[in-house]
Parts: structure tokens; C-alpha cells; sequence
């Protein structure tokens, strides 16, 4: 039998019955009897953010670090508008979120009304489905419809804006259970012929290469066990884009590192001369392809994707497999043991023998000499000195996020939170309170630029209200860092803009929010400094000031293919004595 209630106690009913804990959010005027009924319970709790795309990241955070969908609630209007960015973010990485939007009384849409924004048509283009609910009795039908919307196939963000009298009308109310969800029933498993085809290339196959993405860390645990399972069996090399590092240990002996723009020498070699590439749960990004035309020129490719959209978008596929990753992959490991768990054994251990001598040029290799830091140095003792905990690690966006991926390692799916696709400056912040509060007992460090922590910067406060002991390390270089590499290489070392002045003081500014602030400016003092960040028992920011110039390498250049590629000084001669062919 329906139960009669408010809009606004449905919405929380809802969540609770979705199993949710927390949402982020921020109130106003639209969303204020949600806020009311939030107050009058305990199952839920509700973290204030400061800024409205902080809340979204913090959900985006949540999720990734658990696999749950993460929820946001935010009112109308500027509430809304605000949380834009997050829900793009979301959608080019495939995010599960729920995000609730507080919308003017029915009567009033369309009146140009205070706070009124058109929400639902603002955000269509940037998530996998939304809803504008104008009347009550719909209301909870909509909310679990949109939680699996968010959670199957491939996932995404997903919207439910709510005007504000349907909050205040009563209505009948729907179990999660009594939902109906049939309308999207995304495809699970793989078709067994292109399974088997896939099979019989992997056994026929002399430079094979897995090529996997965060469509493994997005299927569940699971599939990462099964990746792992099938890639030590074969022996078959695998590389990984920035999404999907941890879904294959790090420490594995079949681990290539990270591939594609400011990926490692020997991953985008490998995928530039192999003769099958088999990507699994990834889409063929332009960071990841580099030119097309010349993109693995000679290869088999097999795609293993849940979204049928992804398949031959890019890229032509010789095996298309449309199913969920996890299923595949069980799958793909059934045929190969039945068919007598064949490989080309001579020929891959050949092919692993060319990748050693790939690994041998070394193309992280930097110098720290003197008294100024190498952010690569302070990656890697921070690496050094947090890898044996509870760790969990978010970034920002620009040359310390390539550099933590580069000498971070990650033994674990859902350990890594980054802004793919959008490369969103600002996402790092709110995304480590969102880890935080899913891990209130783990090691959360946000690796940040002095510029991109500062776009989202008043969430210091969110930390310090709710306790949360997130470590902000930021790399300082005192330079939009990604920016200025890219003005010296290629526009002629014009660096237009791209100097920060002004710059606060870290420290202070942590005081005056009322947490710690460390600096540091000599190598000699850096591991001390960082196990006093790790030591402090509440939020950190840790000032550490490194090389202004420092360049990022490997770097693809644009218009490049994968055997192209700018190497730091001390790499390009080992790439020259190892064949391979290097811009200088």
C-alpha cells in the first residue's frame, strides 16, 4: 500500500531507501523544505560545502572511492548553474552521481521568476538523463529511476530538478522495489562469437597489448580481479589511461605504467608496435591516441565497451564487444582455459624482451641537484612516505596531476581521483572531502598546483567544520605550470598570462581558516616536513616550493603519433641507443 507524504520527505525517504549516507550540498529558498526534513532525521548526513561545483566534485569523490552513486542537492538558479561544471565532469568520466535540484513553484516556470533558471535544458547536454518532476505523485518514481539511470551501463551524472510546490504538496509514495526501472536495461554480456575471435587473436597474437581504461575500476571489484587474472596467465603486457591506474597493480611484472600524452616511454611504444591491441573499458581519447592516421598503424583492435556509442567512434574496431567489462572478461577467461589456455609464448616473451630494452631509457630520469626542489622529487618522497598506508590519493589538474600519475603507484582500483576528461582545475579539493567522508579513517592527500587549488579554495572551510583531516599538498611553482610548458614549446616562450602574482601565503591562509600550513622550499627538509603533514591529525596545506620551469615529460606533442616523443634530457639519449625516434 502507497504511503502519503511531502514532496521534500519523499526526497529523503528516497535516498534512505537507496542505502544513501551522505550528500553534499548547499541550501537556498528552492530546496529549503528538502533542508527542513533533512533536520528532522539522522540516517542522512548532510555536508555544507561552500560552493556549489564543490559539491558535485565532493559526490564525484565519494563515489569514486567507494563505487556508490554520490548525491548533491543545491537550490535553483545560481545553485544549479553552479553545479554545471561538476555534472560535465562527471559525464566524460563516467561518475555516477545524483544531483538535486531545487526549481521555482510550477506555476511560476517560465516567468523569469528570482532564481529561475531553465535547468533542465541547461544541463541535458551535460548528463545521462534528467527530470523536471511537476507533480508529487512522480516524485519518488523519478528518484529510482534515476538511481539506476546513474549506477547501469555505462555511468553518469544524472539531474532531478524540483519545484519547489511540489516539495510542500503530499503524494503517493513508491519503494525502490515497486519502481519501475525497465525502460533502460543496458546490454550485460558480450556476444560469444566476437569473444571467441577475440580469443583465437590473443593465441595467435606476437606483440599483444591490453590497453584498459576507468571502465574496468567502473564494472566493480570484480573486474579488476578478473583483469588482473587474465593479464598473468598471458603474460601479455598492459598499460592503462589516467582513469584506470590501480585496476592492475602497479607492482605487477605486466605493468607498462601510464600511456598517452605524459604517458611513459615504453607504454606508448608498445601500443605503437603492437600487433593486437585489446582495449578494455576505455574510449580512445585524443590525449590517449595522439594523431590518429598513425595511431598503432598496424594492429588488430578489439574494444570492450558497456556503451555501444563508444564503439568505432573514434577509432575502427576489428572486434567490437558490447557488455559490461566484468562479464567480458570472465568470459574471454572461460574460452581461453576451455580452448587449452594457448598464447604464442615465444613470441610474447620476444615482445617483452623489446619492451625491456624500451624501459631501459628510463624516461623519468630527472636530476635533483642543489637546494631547490624537483616536483618530481617531491612526488616521489611523498610516494615514498605514504605508500604503506590507508591511502587515498585526488589531484587538480595540470603538470602535478601528470606527475603524481607518473610516480604514484597504485596497487588498488578506486585509490586514484582525477579529472579526466574535462580536466576540471578546482576538482582536486572538494573531491578529497568527498574521499574523506566515505574514509574517515584512511590517509587523503590531494596533490594540487598553487593555481588550480585556489579556484576552489573556500572548502578549507568545509574541512575544518566537519573535521576532515584532507592533506593538501600543493606543488608550487608559483606558474600556471601546464600552460607555460605548453607556451615554451610551442608558441615561441611568449608566456602570456601564465605567471601567478599575488599569491597568498599558504600557511597564514590555513591559520586563518583555522588548520595547519606547512612550508617547505629545501630538499633536505622534505621528508619531514611530509610526515608532519601525515602526522597532523586535521586538515593540512602543505606549501611546497619547487623548480618555476620544470617541464613535464613524456609529452606527445599535438599532431604526433605514439613513437614521437619529447623526452627530458636526461632520457633522450637512451631513446636514441634504444631506436626509438624522438622529438628534440
Amino acid at each position: 500500500m502507497a504511503r502519503q507524504m511531502t514532496g521534500a520527505k519523499m526526497v529523503v525517504q528516497a535516498l534512505k531507501d537507496q542505502g544513501v549516507d551522505t550528500v553534499f550540498g548547499y541550501p537556498g529558498g528552492a530546496v529549503l523544505p528538502i533542508y527542513d526534513e533533512i533536520f528532522q532525521q539522522n540516517d542522512i548526513r548532510h555536508i555544507l560545502v561552500r560552493h556549489e561545483q564543490g559539491a558535485v566534485h565532493a559526490a564525484e569523490g565519494y563515489a569514486r572511492s567507494t563505487g556508490k552513486p554520490g548525491v548533491a542537492l543545491v537550490t535553483s538558479g545560481p545553485g544549479a548553474t553552479n553545479a554545471v561544471t561538476g555534472l560535465t565532469d562527471a559525464l566524460l568520466d563516467s561518475i555516477p552521481i545524483v544531483v538535486l535540484t531545487g526549481q521555482v513553484p510550477t506555476f511560476m516556470i517560465g516567468s523569469d521568476a528570482f532564481q529561475e533558471a531553465d535547468t533542465v535544458g541547461i544541463t541535458r547536454p551535460c548528463t545521462k538523463h534528467n527530470w523536471l518532476v511537476k507533480e508529487t505523485d512522480r516524485l519518488s518514481q523519478t528518484i529510482h529511476e534515476a538511481f539506476h539511470v546513474a549506477t547501469s551501463g555505462r555511468p553518469g551524472p544524472v539531474l532531478i530538478d524540483i519545484p519547489k510546490d511540489v516539495q510542500f504538496a503530499s503524494g503517493d509514495y513508491v519503494s525502490p522495489k515497486a519502481a519501475d526501472t525497465s525502460r533502460y536495461q543496458p546490454q550485460m554480456k558480450g556476444d560469444l562469437a566476437a569473444i571467441t575471435e577475440l580469443v583465437e587473436a590473443i593465441e595467435k597474437a606476437e606483440r599483444p597489448v591490453f590497453y584498459t581504461g576507468g571502465g574496468v575500476i567502473n564494472s566493480g571489484p570484480a573486474a579488476s580481479q578478473l583483469l588482473r587474472e587474465l593479464v598473468d596467465a598471458t603474460g601479455i603486457p598492459i598499460t592503462s589511461t589516467l582513469m584506470g591506474l590501480g585496476a592492475y597493480p602497479a607492482s605487477g611484472e605486466n605493468w607498462l605504467g601510464m600511456l598517452g600524452m605524459h604517458g611513459l616511454y615504453e607504454a606508448n611504444m608498445a601500443m605503437h608496435g603492437c600487433d593486437l591491441m585489446i582495449c578494455v573499458g576505455a574510449r580512445f581519447d585524443d590525449r590517449i591516441t595522439g594523431l590518429i592516421s598513425a595511431f598503432s598503424p598496424k594492429s588488430k583492435k578489439a574494444h570492450i565497451d558497456i556503451d555501444p556509442s563508444s564503439i568505432n567512434k573514434v577509432v575502427k574496431t576489428d572486434i567490437p564487444i558490447v557488455g559490461d567489462v566484468g562479464h567480458v572478461l570472465e568470459d574471454i577467461l572461460k574460452v581461453w582455459k576451455a580452448r587449452g589456455r594457448k598464447i604464442n609464448r615465444a613470441a610474447v616473451d620476444k615482445w617483452q624482451g623489446q619492451i625491456d630494452e624500451w624501459r631501459k631509457v628510463d624516461c623519468l630520469k630527472y636530476k635533483q641537484a642543489g637546494k631547490v626542489i624537483k616536483p618530481q622529487y617531491a612526488i616521489q618522497r611523498l610516494e615514498e612516505l605514504t605508500k604503506g598506508h590507508d591511502r587515498y590519493v585526488t589531484t587538480e589538474v595540470g603538470q602535478h596531476q601528470m606527475w603524481a600519475a607518473q610516480y604514484m603507484g597504485f596497487e588498488d582500483p578506486n585509490r586514484w581521483m582525477t579529472s579526466g576528461g574535462l580536466g576540471t582545475m578546482g576538482y582536486g579539493f572538494p573531491a578529497s572531502i568527498g574521499v574523506q567522508m566515505a574514509h574517515p579513517d584512511s590517509l587523503v592527500i590531494n596533490v594540487a598546483g598553487e593555481a588550480s587549488w585556489l579556484m576552489n579554495m573556500q572548502e578549507m572551510g568545509t574541512a575544518v567544520q566537519f573535521r576532515l583531516p584532507v592533506k593538501q599538498f600543493i606543488l608550487n611553482n608559483e606558474r600556471l605550470g601546464m600552460v607555460r610548458q605548453w607556451q615554451e614549446l610551442l608558441h615561441g616562450e611568449r608566456y602570456s598570462h601564465s605567471w601567478s602574482e599575488a599569491l597568498p601565503d599558504f600557511v597564514k591562509l590555513a591559520e586563518a581558516f583555522g588548520a595547519k600550513g606547512i612550508y617547505c622550499d629545501n630538499p633536505d627538509d622534505l621528508d619531514d616536513a611530509i610526515l608532519e603533514m601525515i602526522n597532523h591529525d586535521g586538515p593540512v596545506i602543505f606549501d611546497c616550493l619547487v623548480e618555476k620551469h620544470e617541464n613535464c615529460f613524456p609529452m606527445i606533442p599535438s599532431g604526433k603519433p605514439h613513437n614521437e616523443m619529447l623526452l627530458g634530457e636526461a632520457s633522450t639519449q637512451g631513446a636514441i641507443e634504444a631506436g626509438g625516434a624522438v622529438l628534440v
